[in-house]
């Protein structure tokens, strides 16, 4: 239910920033770009949604729970950030794999610390942008400064689970 309540404000407030634009070239425009990103991303969102029902049914339950569960306690917060960097890919795999450790018993608290660390930590965006693009210093301090993010997410996290 929350996913159609979601959508359906998501669709409203489209609709009412297309209304926004303030001439028909604008809004065609606009209509053709989404068309465009929306044949770009469905076949991607239907890949990784697919491929992260497969993946939550080959995924162990009890290896889950034990060590992504409410009782893995910090441990499993600190594995579920340390695994976030080495996931390979975009966003398609590591929210695919989140969802299938949701769906197989890890805690909502390590979804957000894998999430978190991946975002902000993954080794092929590092590798592939930012260090030939900012060079290693600017690297090295993003990460010492922002190296316990994920931790704090799941720490606030932990309020509303």
């Amino acid at each position: 239910m929350n996913i159609l309540i979601g959508s359906a404000l998501i669709c409203g407030m489209a609709v009412w920033l297309l209304l926004q634009l303030p001439n028909a070239e604008w809004r065609r425009a606009s209509m053709v770009a989404s068309v465009q990103m929306l044949k770009f991303m469905l076949p991607r969102m239907v890949a990784a949604l697919l491929g992260a029902g497969f993946f939550a049914e080959l995924l162990p339950e009890n290896q889950v729970e034990t060590m992504f569960g409410d009782a893995a306690g910090m441990t499993g917060l600190l594995l579920a950030t340390a695994m976030g960097p080495l996931t390979p890919g975009g966003p398609f795999v590591s929210f695919a794999i989140a969802a299938a450790a949701l769906k197989t018993g890890a805690s909502p608290v390590a979804a957000l610390a894998y999430v978190t660390s991946w975002s902000l930590f993954s080794l092929t965006k590092i590798l592939a942008y930012e260090l030939p693009l900012m060079g290693r210093h600017e690297v090295i301090a993003r990460f010492a400064v922002s190296w316990p993010v994920p931790l704090v997410v799941a720490a606030v996290g932990m309020l509303f689970y």
